[in-house]
């Protein structure tokens, strides 16, 4: 079996759609990075249509240029309709990724169209969008079908086979409300993948509690069709209402399932151990605490109070563990600095500052190279409105310029 799983994460785009929480351009440059260093295939960045994403948009293309991000696609969001295509590359013309979507379902062509848009304009609309994205210079153009879980299979095959005779690289099939199960996506993405011999995408909703069951199934279904799968994840699972599809749980499963391990082969450039990392620091930029009992990255994870199973954990821990804490970059132990602390911020001075950064290893051979420094992490610690982490704190000295658009609105 040659054919793949790969990640597309999405917390840069609908995780940040989380109801009552935001989350700052810096940090969602951070995840990017990270995202990076995990080996995940591709970063879902934002919207290149709204003004407020375009200079942190921009700043994450430079990173790629500069190789500070490697391997990682960094991709734009979009409806599927021309003028929002014109706009992502009149606002982000380095722009190289691009998904564009449009609702399928006839519950959405009523609802929410109010029927002012027919089947035929939704063909029509997405073929226009996907042929202007080419000419822009999109290497990859990715098809949305919003609400397809509703969405007839005799309609998702004509919306396939239209967006790849146009120039699309592959199809998002989006379980939007969360209503699909493993059995019948797994049957619907085999259909639509012999159907079609396009590779496929699983967006999939924590409605009913199976986002990544749902996704795994239905990847699988592609794979065994002979096609490339896609899943799309969010990072501790965040996104609107009951959440996305969780990144290192879907990982877990094609890494530890007994029926998957052997079976569906996930993009080995996947690091599992650095879950651990991304998880913690994705908690801190959302200020959103890890649920105890989540897989891998829980403060119980791990953790056994039972008689028989701390028994039994103790002569082997493979008694009562699938995985070990190491496999998710877990194990270290975590120092807490006592005593005298110094810290910087948004009111940090001179001399703290350049100590803070001669413990990372960083040093200024003058007072005024430190100060150009501290003037922007001042203004990064507003823009997070919390203590800027260690690899920040880097970042922003290895990277002023990137950093300074990263937190400029253009007027």
């Amino acid at each position: 079996m040659t054919n793949k799983v790969y990640l597309i994460d999405v917390t840069n785009r609908d995780g940040v759609q989380t109801s009552r929480i935001l989350l700052p351009k810096l940090s969602k440059t951070m995840l990017n990075i990270y995202l990076d260093e995990m080996g995940v295939y591709q970063s879902e960045v934002g919207f290149p249509t709204l003004k407020h994403e375009i200079n942190y948009i921009n700043a994450n293309l430079e990173l790629v240029k500069l190789k500070v991000i490697k391997r990682l696609h960094l991709e734009g969001w979009c409806r599927a309709i021309p003028e929002d295509v014109n706009l992502t590359f009149k606002n982000c013309p380095e722009i190289k990724h691009l998904n564009i979507s449009m609702s399928t379902s006839e519950i959405m062509l009523k609802g929410k169209f109010q029927g002012k848009k027919t089947w035929k304009d939704i063909i029509k609309s997405l073929t226009e969008a996907v042929k202007l994205a080419r000419e822009h210079g999109a290497e990859t153009v990715g098809i949305n079908a919003e609400d397809a879980s509703r969405t007839e299979l005799d309609r998702l095959i004509e919306f396939v086979i239209a967006g790849k005779e146009a120039g699309a690289d592959r199809f998002r099939y989006c379980d939007t409300l969360g209503a699909d199960d493993p059995i019948t996506i797994y049957e619907r993405i085999k259909a639509l993948a012999l159907a079609t011999k396009f590779p496929i995408e699983m967006h999939c909703h924590n409605d009913l509690g199976m986002a990544e069951a749902v996704s795994v199934a239905g990847a699988q279904g592609a794979v065994e069709s002979g096609v490339d799968a896609y899943i799309n994840t969010t990072i501790n699972g965040y996104g609107e209402r009951a959440g996305n599809c969780d990144l290192v749980s879907t990982i877990l499963a094609f890494k530890f399932s007994h029926g998957l391990k052997h079976k569906v082969p996930l993009d080995e450039h996947v690091n599992l151990k650095k879950a651990w990392k991304i998880a913690r620091y994705a908690s801190y930029a959302f200020n959103i605490p890890i649920p105890i009992n989540q897989p891998g990255v829980g403060a119980n994870a791990f953790a056994h109070e039972s008689g028989i199973h701390a028994d039994g954990a103790l002569k082997d821990r493979r008694n009562y563990e699938l995985y070990d804490p190491e496999d998710v970059g877990r194990g270290e132990v975590e120092l807490l600095e006592t005593g005298r602390i110094i810290t910087t911020g948004e009111y940090g001075g001179i001399k703290g500052f350049r100590h803070v950064y001669d413990k990372l290893g960083i040093h200024f051979t003058t007072d005024a190279d430190a100060r150009n420094i501290l003037e922007l992490a001042q203004y990064a610690n507003l823009h997070t409105q919390k203590p800027l982490t260690d690899d920040e704190l880097r970042f922003i000295a290895n990277h002023p310029d990137v950093v300074r658009k990263i937190l400029t609105v253009s007027p």
